[in-house]
């Protein structure tokens, strides 16, 4: 008669070591969005371009004020008439500041056109770190560059206008203020662009509203009567921002200090307008 050998037992399956489970941290969101930031060609792309239109427009101002100089033609009112080398090297902050906002919207509206905002909210379930974490990154960077870009225009341009009546050093008063005021207003500017991005989740809607908040507004109030654009005038984002980087302010101007409240506000509501848009509607 024959006999069935008792079957074996398996053998256990090797136990696979547990995965480790990483907390969703402040720090940890920062460096995804400071890796998500540098990842896309755009960035450095248009970083190139705001720090060339700060660069290159203000040393064109600085020899084209010395080009005049030394030919002899008249300065007509308005046109280099009260130039000095910080005005001067602070020519190309104005189209330095599209350059950033518009890349400060690319950083925020860019994920909701190609979808990949599920994926990061999916990861950051509390939401709000995303957009504090992608303002931080990219205000510091805009800042970062901003200032860079603002010191290094000025010391070229002191060189070009020296010994003419607009020479002026980082020691005269005012002038280190002012370099650094250029630097986080532009800074700024990049956070009030991350902030539309996110507001609008468009591409197209963030830069027409950032275009249109910082040129087109104060060309409309130019229009209307004098009273009103002495009530309304200095309190617009572009002029409140250029206040904190004008070396002599008049009565029609606000304070450095003034502008930068006033700056720091509109930047702080369009922040707040996001957040409540992030945290109550869907991607």
């Amino acid at each position: 008669m024959s006999t069935v050998a008792p079957s074996q037992a398996p053998a256990p399956a090797a136990e696979r070591p547990a995965r480790p489970v990483h907390k969703v941290t402040g720090a940890r969101v920062l460096r995804s969005e400071w890796a998500k930031m540098w990842s896309l060609r755009s960035t450095w792309i248009t970083l190139g371009l705001g720090l060339l239109f700060l660069v290159a427009f203000g040393l064109i101002a600085g020899y084209q004020f010395k080009s005049r100089i030394t030919s002899g033609r008249p300065m007509e009112r308005g046109d280099f008439a009260s130039a000095t080398a910080l005005s001067l090297s602070l020519f190309g902050t104005n189209f330095a500041q599209l350059a950033l906002g518009v890349l400060g919207v690319l950083v925020a509206a860019g994920e909701y056109s190609t979808g990949m905002i599920r994926s990061t909210l999916a990861a950051v379930p509390r939401r709000l770190p995303v957009l504090w974490s992608k303002a931080a990154v990219f205000g510091v960077v805009a800042l970062l560059l901003g200032t860079a870009g603002v010191f290094a225009t000025f010391l070229a341009d002191s060189g070009i206008v020296s010994g003419t009546r607009a020479a002026m050093t980082l020691s005269d008063a005012g002038v280190v203020r002012s370099l650094f005021g250029a630097g986080l207003y532009l800074g700024l500017v990049g956070v009030v662009g991350v902030a539309l991005g996110a507001l609008l989740r468009s591409v197209a809607g963030g830069i027409s509203v950032l275009v249109a908040s910082l040129m087109l507004v104060p060309g409309l109030v130019s229009l209307l009567p004098s009273s009103w654009q002495d009530n309304i005038s200095p309190y617009l984002p572009s002029h409140a921002g250029e206040a904190m980087f004008t070396l002599h302010h008049d009565a029609t101007t606000l304070s450095p200090t003034a502008g930068l409240v006033v700056f720091g506000l509109w930047t702080v509501a369009a922040l707040a307008g996001a957040a409540v848009r992030l945290v109550r509607t869907d991607a």
